[in-house]
């Protein structure tokens, strides 16, 4: 079974869309998505249908703290990042609102555990953005495999059965082992707004049958994308660090 990894959509279509085709053209038949599905970008409504529409047919969906502020308006913010929550929240209908709210916080598949940031309970949407977080991550959960989004930045981390740490750094199109001696901790990269100064979209595919994942880089008309979130009016920071992938 090949499964799709995606997170960190954050309302941008165009991103989306190019990351759906390139998974069907990889023969992904399973889809999962890694919350933050709404936040920064100009299509919350777009993004969330499609969600609801790939939920309806077997995906599995969980919730990110971008998700989980529509709802909660306590979640700490950037100023940016509020200004843009604030319009999300006027964009979105009460089905919208409802699935957003219904999703949960994990999903445990076989060995397999998918969450937005960290199996840790506390604190809330802990990043995993080096080695020891991973350890942390990794040591919260019994899975054999963990994936999570919330950085933006791709990742792979394995722990050995002594309490060894590995990182890599994934290279895009390029399959690696997840031998089973070890248990690993996958950050899938952005799909909506790359940090690593790459602005092309970022998900990976999962090869249960191989046992090994491959991280791909997908692009898509991030100009386009950029000039939508001047026309909602969001802040021009959010459409400058998307062209510049930061």
């Amino acid at each position: 079974m090949r499964i799709s990894l995606m997170a960190d959509i954050h309302a941008n279509r165009r991103a989306l869309d190019a990351c759906l085709a390139h998974a069907k053209a990889q023969g992904a038949t399973r889809s999962v998505f890694l919350g933050d599905y709404v936040g920064y970008g100009p299509e919350p409504h777009d993004v969330v249908e499609r969600i609801m529409e790939a939920t309806a047919r077997g995906a599995i969906a969980v919730a990110g703290n971008h998700d989980h502020a529509i709802a909660e308006s306590r979640e700490s913010m950037t100023s940016d990042a509020e200004i843009a929550m604030a319009w999300t929240r006027g964009q979105l209908g009460p089905n919208e609102r409802e699935f957003l709210a219904s999703l949960p916080m994990r999903f445990e598949d076989d060995t397999r555990l998918y969450v937005h940031a960290s199996p840790q309970t506390y604190p809330d949407w802990t990043y995993v953005n080096d080695g020891p977080a991973a350890k942390r991550a990794l040591e919260a959960s019994r899975a054999q495999t963990v994936f999570c989004g919330h950085t933006h930045l791709p990742a792979l981390h394995g722990i050995t059965a002594t309490g060894q740490l590995v990182s890599f750094q994934p290279v895009p199109s390029v399959p690696v082992p997840l031998p089973r001696h070890r248990r690993w901790l996958t950050v899938v990269g952005a799909v909506g707004q790359s940090r690593d100064g790459d602005p092309s979209a970022a998900y990976a595919i999962l090869d249960t049958d191989r046992a090994e994942i491959t991280h791909f880089r997908v692009p898509y008309d991030v100009e386009a994308a950029a000039l939508a979130i001047l026309r909602a009016g969001l802040p021009p920071s959010l459409a400058h660090r998307l062209t510049k992938g930061r």
